[in-house]
């Protein structure tokens, strides 16, 4: 079963897949939120009921908002959390693109290089040059070789990649 092939299937059954970085990164977040920002919320709405008459009082309501927003953003990651499976290297992915390995692209078109880390959702970041598998271009590139081209469909047309190393991040 390819790599593309078993990510499908975990999708289908609500499984989410991710790095044990990206899992560690929403453990300290939840953490964060349950320890930190549920206090300060509660701070602030503490400090916004002392103004007395709550129909025209705009901090209690933007301190309820906030409240509501770390609420959500707790259940959120809860429930990723409770969904996940953290993503383990296979040996019959060596060699091949897959989560948590850097690969270096040709654009073919322009001859030039660009380096990319496929991430979970968790962990991307554009900006880094850390994409999540998820994105049209990983999903386009997963369970290749190096030496293998494809092509993605953007705005503008279509790009076309050669696919010139795979390399663990550590590398």
């Amino acid at each position: 079963m390819t790599g593309a092939t078993r990510m499908e299937k975990k999708k289908e059954d609500g499984r989410i897949k991710l790095t044990l970085e990206g899992y560690r990164k929403l453990e300290e977040e939840l953490r964060y939120l349950k320890t930190v920002r549920r206090k300060e919320v509660a701070d602030k709405i503490n400090h916004a009921l002392s103004f007395g008459d709550l129909s025209e009082n705009a901090e209690y309501e933007e301190a309820k908002n906030e409240q509501a927003f770390v609420e959500g953003r707790i259940l959120a990651i809860e429930e990723k959390l409770r969904k996940a499976e953290i993503v383990e290297e296979e040996e019959e992915d060596l060699g091949r693109v897959r989560l948590g390995v850097r690969v270096i692209l040709e654009n073919l078109s322009q001859g030039k290089k660009v380096e990319y880390t496929i991430v979970d959702s968790v962990g991307a970041d554009p900006a880094t040059r850390k994409i999540s598998f998820e994105s049209p271009l990983a999903q386009a590139l997963m369970g290749k070789r190096r030496g293998d081209e494809v092509e993605i469909k953007v705005p503008a047309g279509v790009v076309r990649y050669r696919i010139v190393d795979i390399l663990n991040r550590e590398e």
